[in-house]
């Protein structure tokens, strides 16, 4: 999508202008939309997949295909929109496009699934998906903000995930009462409850990326030798793999550093997102089988402590660039984490559905934390012309205890938790601490 024709004046981060509050809101809207895909399989496919007759322990194998996928697809992608330049579309924008366009059509689809493995690799499919439209995105703030913006902008994200997110968990609690569709589950089937949330979120990811595609613009590539590089990369496939392993072995110190945090970090997460319905409905609402009308109530009021904690994410992203600004980035994620961590453990102690409400305050501000502050202080370490594909390899950070959890949880999980999912998110909350803790006393924070 280069286009030798166009002029390029140079545009340095240093002279990056300063952007007012809607241009930044412009900008990262699309994620409200976004979130809507990464939420609806967070909370609801689980319970999807034991509607379709999975066992607890083959759940984190069903998650597998998708973090591999992504291995692959994110630093290829940043590469590619590294090398993209359109005088309509920009450098990042073309990929929001085809990435929402993939997502929008699977999550259509994915209600519809009449097997197990229909609906895993559709889960694949629109994790794919959701990578192409999202990793450019993470480069897009840094493309456009100067440094002294990028918590802002990274906070902006993070506010409006926060809202998507608690909107696309609630959903099916929405459209049973409120709008009174059947939440029902006949002979393993999918309630139509969940059905229309997936048809409304897929609506909301596509109108919320178009959005930011049409009313944001991009900066030309600044750096002079941009033509030589796509001249370099024209060479063929071989040549962009040798970049991208160059670039993996070549993290700058800072990127190493926070990448310890966020492989501790994500495993507390995908636990989490595995098993917290699930578990809310056996161990809090006492369901004996997913049949169980009790079951059904659990998973949706599991749910809605989803949506609360997302709520609480966007609400903290409101102040969180005050707090950095006043800690300090480093020390300002890891009370985050920390917070997140003891709303995890807390979990297993609740007595009253209600309690959980409390519990996922301290995940809120963890998770508005762990959607900015890390690429906030990630984005000043970067060269500019390698945005892109060092953000996709930052993501290998996320992906990889996804994958290390779908090999090999489902076992620990059968035989040494004895396939009792609320200790498997307590777990999760263990596995933060261990990223706060790294965080703090080992992460070099730039002065």
């Amino acid at each position: 999508m280069s286009s030798p024709a166009v002029a390029i004046p140079a545009q340095n981060t240093a002279q990056k202008p300063r952007l007012p509050f809607w241009s930044v809101f412009n900008m990262s809207f699309g994620f409200f939309g976004i979130q809507f895909g990464w939420d609806l399989q967070r909370a609801n496919m689980g319970p999807i997949y034991e509607y379709l007759k999975a066992s607890p322990d083959q759940i984190p194998l069903l998650f597998l295909a998708a973090p591999l996928t992504g291995l692959i697809v994110q630093p290829i992608i940043g590469y590619m929109s590294d090398r993209t330049w359109h005088p309509w579309w920009g450098r990042r924008r073309p990929y929001f496009f085809v990435g929402a366009v993939l997502s929008t059509i699977c999550l259509f689809l994915m209600p519809n699934s009449g097997s197990l493995w229909m609906a895993a690799g559709l889960l694949w499919i629109l994790d794919t998906s959701g990578n192409i439209a999202m990793e450019p995105f993470r480069a897009f703030i840094a493309d456009k903000l100067p440094d002294s913006q990028r918590t802002q902008g990274f906070a902006m994200q993070s506010f409006l995930i926060g809202i998507g997110g608690s909107i696309a968990s609630a959903l099916p609690l929405i459209m049973s009462n409120v709008f009174h569709v059947s939440n029902v589950s006949e002979n393993g089937s999918i309630p139509h409850s969940v059905r229309y949330s997936f048809y409304t979120g897929g609506s909301i990811f596509l109108a919320a990326v178009m959005y930011t595609v049409f009313t944001s613009k991009e900066y030309p590539p600044a750096d002079i030798g941009y033509r030589e590089k796509v001249k370099e990369s024209n060479k063929g496939f071989g040549a962009g793999i040798r970049e991208i392993n160059h670039a993996i072995f070549n993290m700058p110190t800072r990127m190493k550093q926070l990448a310890l945090v966020q492989f501790f970090t994500w495993p507390g997460l995908f636990l989490m997102w595995f098993y917290y319905n699930t578990a809310v409905a056996r161990n809090v609402f006492h369901a004996a089988s997913t049949s169980d009308p009790l079951y059904i109530k659990g998973v949706e009021f599991g749910g809605g402590t989803l949506a609360f904690y997302s709520i609480i994410s966007f609400l903290f992203a409101l102040i969180l660039p005050t707090i950095a600004r006043k800690f300090g980035r480093k020390a300002t994620h890891s009370i985050c984490l920390l917070c997140g961590a003891l709303g995890l453990i807390a979990v297993g102690f609740v007595g009253k559905p209600f309690e959980l409400f409390f519990c996922m305050i301290g995940v809120g501000i963890a998770w508005s934390s762990i959607l900015s502050m890390p690429y906030a202080m990630l984005a000043g370490a970067l060269p500019e012309d390698k945005i892109g594909v060092y953000m996709g390899i930052f993501n290998f950070f996320i992906v990889l205890p996804e994958i290390i959890a779908s090999l090999f949880f489902g076992w620990f999980m059968e035989h040494v938790l004895d396939n009792n999912r609320m200790l498997a998110v307590q777990l999760g909350g263990v596995m933060m601490i261990l990223a706060a803790l790294i965080c703090y006393f080992i992460v070099k924070e730039k002065e």
